[in-house]
C-alpha cells in the first residue's frame, strides 16, 4: 500500500467532524501556497479572496452566493482556525455520541448560512455600520450551531473544564453571553454571525426534542447534490461487474459446449457421461 493509499484509508475511518476539520486545514494552508506563487510571479495576490469571503453589501452579496457557505471554510490567522476547530471537534464528539451524521452536517451548514445572513443584514440594517463593509470569513457560526444545540439538547451533562466539571448549558450561556457583549468592541459582525448560528443551534435542538428535524430539508438537498452522484456511479460499477461476470460466465458456458459438440462428433452421443448430457440439455433450453 502507498503512501496515498494509507491517507484515503486513514481518512476514510474519520468522522465527519474530523473531516471538515481536515478540509479547512486545506482551505487554511491552500491561500499560503498561491500567495508564495504569486509573489514569484509578480501576480496580485489575494484578489481571488473576494470571490471567497462573505460581503456585507447586499448588492455584491447577491451576485456572488456561494459565498454564503465558501466564507466558512477560509481562516484569517492560525488561533482562529485553532479555536474553531477545537471547539468543533469536542463539540462534534458530543453531538455524535447521541446522532447519525446527517444531524450533524445539517446543524454545521445551517449555522454557517444562518451566521452569515445575521452578518449581511445587520450591516443593512443598525446604523453603526453605515458605511462599513468588511467581509467575513470563519467557521465560527457553524462551530457554534454544533456546540449551542449540543448544549440545549443535553444540558445537564457535565465536562471537564481545567479544575472543575461544569454542566454544559452554563458553558453555552457563557460563550453567548460573551459574543453579547463583545460587539462593541470589535469584530462585531463576527459576533453576530456566532449569534446566529448559535441561535440556530436552539432552535434545532429545540425542535428535534418535540419530534421535528427542521434540517430535512437541506438534507434532501445535499443527498441529492452528493449522494445520488455516489449511488449512480457505484450502481454502474455494479452493473459494469455484473456484465463482466455475465461475459465470461458465457464465454466458459460456450466453451464447454463446443468441448461436447466435438466429443459427439468423434465418439458419438453415447459417450457422453450423464454431466455432459444433462449440461447440452439445460444449454439447449436458453
Amino acid at each position: 500500500m502507498n503512501f496515498l493509499d494509507n491517507m484515503r484509508l486513514r481518512i476514510s475511518t474519520f468522522s465527519i467532524a474530523e473531516k471538515i476539520i481536515l478540509f479547512n486545514v486545506f482551505c487554511f494552508l491552500a491561500p499560503m501556497v498561491l500567495n508564495t506563487v504569486f509573489f514569484l510571479l509578480k501576480v496580485p495576490s489575494g484578489a481571488y479572496m473576494n470571490w471567497i469571503q462573505l460581503s456585507p453589501k447586499f448588492d455584491t452579496f447577491i451576485t456572488r452566493p456561494w459565498t454564503l457557505i465558501s466564507y466558512s471554510f477560509f481562516h484569517s490567522s492560525f488561533f482562529h482556525l485553532l479555536w474553531n476547530m477545537l471547539l468543533l471537534f469536542y463539540a462534534g464528539r458530543l453531538l455524535l455520541n447521541l446522532f447519525p451524521d446527517k444531524i450533524f452536517i445539517n446543524n454545521y451548514f445551517l449555522g454557517v448560512f444562518a451566521g452569515g445572513l445575521i452578518f449581511v443584514f445587520s450591516y443593512g440594517l443598525f446604523p453603526v455600520f453605515k458605511g462599513a463593509y468588511p467581509p467575513m470569513i470563519g467557521a465560527s457560526a457553524g462551530v457554534m450551531a454544533v456546540f449551542i444545540f449540543i448544549c440545549t439538547y443535553n444540558p445537564d451533562q457535565e465536562i471537564r473544564v481545567l479544575f472543575f466539571n461544569i454542566k454544559l448549558k452554563y458553558l453555552g450561556m457563557v460563550f453567548f453571553f460573551l459574543d453579547i457583549i463583545q460587539i462593541p468592541y470589535g469584530n462585531a459582525g463576527g459576533h453576530l454571525a456566532h449569534i446566529g448560528g448559535a441561535l440556530l443551534g436552539f432552535f434545532y435542538a429545540r425542535q428535534l426534542e418535540n419530534g421535528r428535524d427542521i434540517g430535512i430539508g437541506f438534507e434532501r438537498v445535499w443527498r441529492h447534490l452528493f449522494m445520488s452522484k455516489q449511488l449512480k456511479t457505484i450502481y454502474k460499477s455494479q452493473k459494469k461487474e455484473r456484465s463482466n461476470l455475465n461475459n465470461k460466465n458465457s464465454a466458459d458456458r460456450q466453451k464447454k459446449i463446443d468441448a461436447i459438440l466435438d466429443k459427439i462428433s468423434k465418439s458419438g452421443y453415447d459417450s457422453l457421461s450423464k454431466e455432459d448430457k444433462d449440461f447440452l440439455f439445460e444449454a439447449g433450453k436458453k
